[in-house]
């Protein structure tokens, strides 16, 4: 597949690049998403960030195996959904341009951060807000003129209401309880028990994990089973307040006027009622003027929305410098 081959008009490639791995799709602005591909391995982070070399050792048979399923050999559009960045996106802001342009063709290019690929692919080009809550937890919103972005600043900093800050939470509560401590849960202590053996042995076992985040936000269902009906006090407050710190991302970042619309998305929500109620109850405290609605699409939906605008010269979402940028990518290796 080269930058010479012929392109159906409009052509776009999306990609949704995130923790558990690589989703592609390939589609036209008139037909929408003609078909789509995934891996399950993530991109590499390095000293520059996202690599972008691996990024491209992933995309490229995708591409091409979807290349020979839809007849699109060279989309002149592309739009890459990213995790991570705007912290971590240098070397993709760098590079990804002129090997998209060199390996498929691509003259426009969009990165985009996760959360606006998900914002797209919930809300599409409208006003409101949206909150991705999965092992992490990142709001963002906008009026279209500007966007607004709350928390995802990792599990050690902040994803507050997380999958990962409530089975931390949990498993804190869990030491609580073997150690004597005043706010400990013995629920949540047998549970953490079951699943990662003895306490004392649970630091040494976490600690050096490269994949912390998801190990602690493994422990969320745990906490949301003993919170369920009013079993655990503790574990109930766990969620209460997980609650509470997704409601206030959600309204840092909601536009203050109009009829800005809500959605949230991820895999946190299918811990059921325990989350769920409480949280209704405080986006509809911090948020009345606001609608609730379902998501209408997935990141790659998002990416893929985004594209066909893009290709189109259609594009009503606002640019941003981390978080949503547009460049030539035929100008990106003096082409």
């Amino acid at each position: 597949m080269t930058g010479s081959a012929a392109a159906p008009r409009h052509a776009f490639l999306a990609v949704d690049s995130g923790g558990s791995g690589l989703r592609v799709a390939l589609g036209t602005a008139g037909r929408g998403v003609l078909g789509q591909r995934s891996c399950g391995q993530p991109v590499r982070t390095g000293a520059r960030g996202i690599d972008a070399e691996h990024l491209m050792e992933l995309l490229v048979p995708l591409v091409r195996a979807l290349g020979t399923e839809t007849g699109i050999s060279a989309p002149g559009t592309a739009v890459v959904g990213a995790a991570g960045l705007g912290t971590l996106g240098a070397g993709l802001r760098a590079e990804l341009p002129g090997a998209l342009r060199r390996e498929f063709g691509v003259r426009r290019l969009a990165l985009a951060a996760d959360a606006v690929t998900a914002y797209a692919g919930a809300l599409g080009a409208r006003p409101g807000a949206v909150v991705a809550a999965g092992t992490g937890l990142v709001a963002v919103g906008t009026d279209l003129v500007r966007w607004r972005r709350a928390d995802g600043w990792g599990h050690l900093l902040g994803d507050c209401g997380g999958g990962a800050w409530i089975g931390r939470a949990g498993l804190e509560a869990a030491l609580r309880a073997h150690d004597g401590r005043p706010g400990g849960s013995g629920r949540l202590l047998a549970r953490a028990e079951e699943v990662f053996g003895p306490m004392p042995s649970l630091p040494g076992a976490l600690y050096p994990r490269p994949d912390r985040p998801a190990v602690l936000a493994s422990f969320a269902p745990q906490v949301a089973a003993c919170a369920a009906a009013g079993a655990d006090p503790v574990a109930d407050g766990i969620l209460r307040a997980a609650a509470r710190h997704i409601a206030e991302s959600a309204a840092a970042v909601c536009p203050p006027s109009g009829a800005p619309r809500i959605a949230l998305t991820g895999g946190l929500l299918n811990v059921g009622a325990p989350l769920l109620v409480p949280l209704e109850r405080e986006l509809a405290e911090r948020l009345p003027q606001a609608e609730r609605v379902a998501p209408g699409g997935d990141p790659l939906h998002g990416a893929a929305r985004i594209a066909a605008d893009l290709a189109r010269d259609a594009l009503t979402l606002p640019g941003d410098a981390s978080l949503l940028r547009v460049t030539d990518a035929a100008d990106a290796d003096g082409s």
